[in-house]
C-alpha cells in the first residue's frame, strides 16, 4: 500500500513539474466547425485587458502544420495559449520551456506563462499524428 502511495505522489509531483496538462472536458467545440467558433475563427495573438494575462495565442493544429505558422510576443508578457485540433490527437510542446499541452479533437487546452526570455522557440507535435508528423512545427518569437 505505502509503495502505490509513494508511486502515486511520484507521478502527480512530475504531472505538476514538468508542465503535463491535459485538455480540460469543461470546454468542448465540435471539430467539424473549429474554423467558425471564437477564438479559433482568428488564431494568432491577440492583446487582451482586464484579464490576468496580457496576450491570448490561439492555434489550431490540423494534419501536419499548426495555424499560425509563427508568432511574436513581446518579452516578460504574461500570456494565454489556447490550443484546439480539428482531426487526431496532437501534442504541443514549446521546446526549451515547460509549455506542454495534449489536444484532442474537439477539447479545448490553456495554459498560461510568462515568457521571460528573448529568443525563437520551436513550437512542435509530439504526439505522433501520422507520416507527416515530423513537419508539425511552428515558431515563437519572443522579442524585446
Amino acid at each position: 500500500m505505502g509503495s502505490l502511495v509513494l508511486f502515486l505522489i511520484v507521478v502527480g509531483f512530475s504531472a505538476f513539474h514538468f508542465g503535463s496538462h491535459p485538455p480540460s472536458a469543461i470546454v468542448y467545440v465540435d471539430p467539424e466547425r473549429v474554423d467558425e467558433i471564437a477564438p479559433f475563427n482568428n488564431p494568432g495573438v491577440h492583446k487582451v485587458e482586464g484579464k490576468d494575462w496580457d496576450y491570448e495565442v490561439v492555434f489550431v493544429a490540423l494534419a501536419f502544420y499548426y495555424n499560425p505558422p509563427e508568432i511574436e510576443v513581446p518579452l516578460g508578457s504574461k500570456v494565454k495559449f489556447i490550443a484546439t485540433t480539428k482531426d487526431v490527437v496532437h501534442g504541443f510542446q514549446v521546446a526549451g520551456t515547460n509549455i506542454n499541452m495534449i489536444l484532442e479533437p474537439g477539447y479545448v487546452s490553456e495554459y498560461v506563462t510568462t515568457v521571460d526570455k528573448s529568443g525563437e522557440y520551436l513550437i512542435l507535435c509530439n504526439e505522433y499524428c501520422g507520416l507527416g508528423h515530423a513537419t508539425m512545427t511552428s515558431m515563437l518569437k519572443v522579442v524585446e
